[in-house]
């Protein structure tokens, strides 16, 4: 054991604890099932153990940008950082937020088994893409260029969380029957309040697993205009998580339309953001070459 301590630095001990909070996402979701015992929009939406899964997941993504530079310049031994880099971020942005999604989605017998199907492929779908993203990352060791080869992991956690928040408080912002008049019960199954867009999760999660192991170059966001926009899209879904959980505590929630359209603003903020440095790819990569070399 004590050799194994000695050959951890600092952001090893920070890279452990990205996983354990991708496991205690997994616990809160555990916990979160309990509570969906009673239908989707009466109790199941209103608890806050998925908001604590989230905000775990999103501390995560934080670790995971300050433990590398962390690494670079105070951590002395960097023998095991890479190998608990890859399991920190498959549990925290692969397992949790797959797992996440089918607890909240997965309807818990409101579902036809058709739906639960598909929702089920599309959550290994992401574990297995970002399993292989992961190794190719370790594989190629991309430090000396500023983009990634693929959508990387925390990036996907983003754009996933922010759907699934948007699509979670739907049903209590009022806007529901009177956008959607059409039924798929052999999908989705019926229900007065239920979440008229969730099957948008299905291409979604297939589309971010096809990034994250295709070859499309993606910004590492170093350059100062960049970075700030990143911090923006990482501020407005805290806030919005933080909101979030203060609705689950308000007595009138059900009936706070303001301030769920509120937390409704700050995910659809962050997801925005985070699907267009999807779509942009290279085009921020030659931002990036452009800002770097003014600088």
């Amino acid at each position: 054991m004590k050799t194994t301590f000695r050959m951890m630095g600092l952001a090893d001990y920070i890279t452990i604890c990205n996983g354990l909070l991708g496991v205690m996402a997994i616990v809160f979701i555990l916990l979160a099932v309990d509570d969906m015992s009673e239908p989707y929009y009466q109790g199941g939406l209103l608890t806050d153990y998925i908001w604590w899964a989230m905000l775990c997941i999103l501390l995560s993504a934080f670790g995971d940008i300050i433990d590398g530079p962390i690494a670079r310049r105070w951590s002395k031994q960097q023998i095991l950082g890479g190998s608990l880099d890859i399991m920190s971020d498959c549990v925290s942005f692969c397992v949790a937020p797959a797992i996440m999604i089918f607890a909240m989605f997965g309807r818990m017998g409101e579902a036809t088994p058709l739906w639960t199907f598909m929702l089920a492929v599309s959550c290994f779908w992401i574990i297995a893409c970002g399993m292989l993203r992961l190794s190719r990352f370790q594989h190629e060791k991309g430090g000396d260029v500023n983009y990634f080869n693929g959508l990387s992991t925390p990036a996907s956690a983003m754009l996933l969380l922010s759907a699934a928040g948007l699509i979670w408080l739907q049903p209590s912002s009022g806007i529901g029957p009177e956008i959607s008049s059409w039924e798929c019960n052999i999908c989705w199954g019926s229900g007065k309040d239920k979440p008229y867009f969730d099957f948008i999760l299905l291409p979604l999660m297939f589309f971010c697993g096809a990034m994250m192991i295709s070859d499309r170059k993606m910004s590492k966001l170093k350059s100062r205009m960049l970075l700030r926009l990143s911090m923006i899209q990482f501020i407005s879904i805290l806030f919005g998580i933080i909101h979030a959980l203060t609705l689950t505590h308000s007595k009138d929630a059900a009936e706070d339309l303001s301030g769920t359209s509120f937390t409704i603003f700050l995910f659809t903020v962050s997801f925005v953001m985070t699907f267009l440095y999807i779509v942009g790819g290279p085009k921020f990569v030659d931002i990036e070459n452009t800002l770097q070399m003014e600088d």
